[in-house]
């Protein structure tokens, strides 16, 4: 599987203290090997992000991708939910 961020998530991801930095690539490699474990809550979302995807980083932060063609996991966007969705 092939991992791509876009410039939204990486600005968004250096601006993470570095103990979520961490989290998330904890949770990254766990997505790369069990995509659905329960622990990450992989879920289908609606709009503003319809036909993308989220998982859990922590209890409120959340990660956002997508599926690009073949292997491509492009992941959006990174932060609370409250960031992410308003609410």
């Amino acid at each position: 599987m092939i991992v791509a961020y876009s410039k939204k998530f990486q600005k968004d991801y250096k601006k993470l203290p570095f103990k979520l930095q961490e989290q998330f690539k904890l949770r990254r490699n766990l997505f790369l090997t069990k995509p659905f474990d329960p622990i990450l809550n992989n879920h289908q979302l609606h709009d503003p992000y319809a036909g993308g995807r989220s998982i859990n980083i922590t209890g409120d932060y959340r990660a956002i991708f997508y599926h690009g063609t073949g292997d491509v996991i492009r992941f959006l966007a990174i932060g609370t939910h409250h960031e992410l969705f308003g609410t």
